[in-house]
């Protein structure tokens, strides 16, 4: 099996709200386990930015429903490689929200103080999705 990451950023087509965001998480911690598929999707209220990872085969059909879904829009893949480990490895799909702590994960890696996927570099938004995973485990091993 060849292990391969996704990362894209996509904008929310209307105000999405806390049920919406938590059915989305529901079903891709209920499905993905299955699939093989692990991540994190960071959201803030306008944008999402979220990496998949798992079979090359299993993310691919994963991002195609991905830009069926009619709740996003501009989907814009900012990095897509092959990979030797998982930076997921145990979680289903990880998710964080804005806050202080994320918007000072935002501004080591882009030149804006406002989250905009779109105006980052792919390795920057994979350096931002790396620190966020250690933002949320340290969130996690507080609590």
């Amino acid at each position: 099996m060849q292990l391969t990451q996704l990362l894209y950023a996509s904008t929310i087509c209307d105000e999405l709200s806390v049920d919406e965001i938590n059915m989305i998480l529901k079903s891709s911690r209920k499905n993905n386990p299955g699939s093989g598929l692990t991540g994190l999707l960071y959201f803030n209220r306008r944008y999402f930015l979220q990496c998949i990872e798992g079979a090359r085969t299993e993310v691919n059909e994963t991002f195609h429903r991905i830009q069926q879904d009619t709740r996003h829009k501009n989907i814009v893949i900012l990095h897509y490689s092959e990979i030797s480990e998982r930076f997921f490895p145990n979680w289903g799909m990880g998710y964080l929200t804005e806050s202080s702590a994320t918007q000072s994960v935002y501004i080591r890696f882009a030149n804006n103080p406002l989250f905009n996927p779109y105006l980052m570099k792919g390795e920057s938004a994979l350096g931002m999705i790396k620190a966020l995973k250690a933002l949320k485990s340290g969130q996690q091993s507080q609590t």
